[in-house]
């Protein structure tokens, strides 16, 4: 079983894997409240029922990250991944394919439940992290609070003043986040990438703007001075961060866990979701070892039921527990109103004098904002690219204001959940993508690379999102604060509940949406 150990003035916790044997379907254990997954949604819910005094079980199905490796580092370099750095594969699927159309950024790995996954459709794939955190572990860290326009534009039901005075607020304080010294920013070596693309930006009468993040931009300066691990400085970013980085282990979890009513199981995944007859949920998980293979398959029951799996995980879980009967009451927006956030990545070449620096911190801080352009709105990240070399490349990851939404569905021949998604919506994102960045090339005599995603004529990776969104929408799956329409006492907590789009980096909005509900929740619904 997995074992809880928690250092309550820390509010830390070490989980450790004993027995690996295979074993029968245990008893029902049976917790009060029970969260599934620990990302931005999950980690909220945790320690807002855990401060309540409610006891709660996060069922969590990658690892905790606090072991460190041979090389005396919990995660690996971006450089060298190992076993460490993706969830079983034997080799690593990094965003950028190439280099100069050569197959180096890839490596051969050894299968691991490793930090970061790429979850594969049929035209479209997923990025997600995988530990006690989720994505806090795997991104950029760009904490972006989106224009309360857009948010209104998308939420139309939720008070917005509500959001933006009390929760957008909370969400941010706990979250750590802060932004970098504009002063260190400008003359600092780690950030000439940036400023690169801020001033091919201008040229083409296009205005940028600092964005916050959940790096500790303190630690970072330290990093530059020498006097601190180098971390952020070091290119770490894809596949963890050693130090620097406030992820939810460190933030929300921690308190989670510091209350004494929290416990986390790792390496165990949620396949199945009944409702018993006297009302309480019923869950199925399988347990699994350092191999992937399957060693216990549990049940345990709650009364509150809050999933917090991702846009993907929870879809998927729903979808299932829809089609195959076992909450057949839930709706059809369970499943419906599936979007990218617009991604699609692009990498430009500099002229030779525009240097991006062979030193590049992996944290983004600023995006080219022309999401205020009716006729086509973008926001792009301007996004590291540190390879430990001058190559003149700026990178940016573009949000669109793509309208596409995709569904969900069960393949009961396959016994798999399907999402179609098709190649014409993500040309859609690639297309507003393309008019912005033709202005910046067009204004600066510059071309795009044709050589970083895997072959001699792709410009823009249209085929992965890092912001996956909805699939089960706020106020159409669930009522406008997160309770699945059709059962009492199951919540949503996650970016499934967001609408496809948000125009910017989603995890605070998440945040902030999960804080609102467990505030109406708590409010409301458990008992005194």
């Amino acid at each position: 079983m997995i074992a809880l150990q928690t250092a309550a003035a820390a509010g830390l916790t070490r989980i450790g894997l004993q027995s690996a044997q295979a074993a029968e379907p245990a008893a029902v254990d049976n917790s009060p409240a029970i969260v599934v997954g620990s990302g931005y949604g999950g980690a909220v819910a945790a320690l807002r029922l855990g401060q309540a005094g409610i006891r709660t079980l996060v069922l969590e199905m990658g690892l905790l990250w606090n072991t460190a490796g041979s090389d005396g580092k919990v995660f690996c370099s971006t450089s060298a991944p190992d076993q460490r750095s993706m969830w079983f594969r034997t080799r690593t699927e990094a965003p950028l394919a190439t280099f100069l159309w050569l197959d180096v950024v890839n490596k051969d790995i050894s299968p691991y439940p490793g930090v970061l996954d790429r979850v594969h459709y049929d035209h479209m794939s997923v990025y997600v992290g995988r530990g006690v955190g989720g994505g806090s572990l795997v991104n950029g860290g760009m904490a972006v609070t989106p224009l309360k326009s857009y948010f209104t534009e998308q939420f139309p039901t939720v008070d917005a003043d509500d959001m933006y005075g009390t929760y957008f607020p909370r969400a941010r304080s706990m979250l750590g986040v802060n932004t970098v010294d504009p002063a260190w920013f400008e003359s600092t070596d780690w950030y000439r990438f940036t400023r690169t693309s801020r001033k091919a930006a201008a040229n083409a009468g296009l205005k940028t703007t600092f964005v916050p993040n959940v790096y500790d931009f303190g630690y970072m300066q330290r990093e530059a001075a020498g006097t601190a691990t180098k971390s952020a400085l070091a290119g770490e970013v894809i596949y963890g961060n050693n130090y620097g980085k406030r992820s939810l282990d460190k933030t929300y979890l921690a308190a989670a866990l510091g209350t004494g009513n929290v416990t986390i199981h790792t390496l165990e995944k949620v396949r199945a979701i009944t409702r018993a007859s006297d009302g309480s949920y019923v869950l199925t998980a399988d347990r699994i070892d350092a191999t992937g293979t399957v060693v216990e398959t549990k049940q345990y029951s709650c009364t509150y039921l809050f999933l917090g799996g991702g846009s993907i995980g929870t879809t998927e879980l729903l979808v299932r527990a829809r089609d195959t009967g076992t909450l057949p009451d839930l709706n059809s927006g369970v499943g419906a109103g599936w979007g990218t956030n617009g991604n699609t990545m692009l990498g430009r070449a500099n002229h030779v004098w525009d240097t991006v620096g062979a030193n590049q911190a992996t944290m983004p801080v600023m995006g080219i904002d022309d999401w205020a352009n009716a006729d086509n709105p973008v926001f792009a990240e301007i996004a590291p690219l540190p390879m430990g070399f001058e190559h003149w490349i700026s990178l940016y990851l573009a949000i669109t204001k793509n309208p596409e939404r995709a569904s969900f569905s069960y393949d009961s021949s396959a016994g798999a959940v399907k999402l179609d998604w098709n190649p014409a919506q993500s040309a859609v994102s690639v297309a507003m993508a393309k008019k912005l960045f033709d202005r910046i090339n067009a204004a600066n005599l510059t071309i795009y690379r044709y050589d970083l995603f895997g072959s001699t004529s792709k410009i823009f990776a249209d085929d992965f999102t890092y912001h996956p969104l909805g699939g089960c929408v706020l106020g159409k799956a669930t009522d406008d604060y997160g309770r699945v329409k059709g059962y009492s006492k199951l919540y949503i907590t996650d970016g499934s509940l967001v609408p496809g789009s948000l125009g910017v980096n989603p995890f605070v909005t998440i945040t902030a949406l999960a804080e609102r509900t467990m505030a109406r929740v708590l409010a409301e619904d458990t008992a005194p």
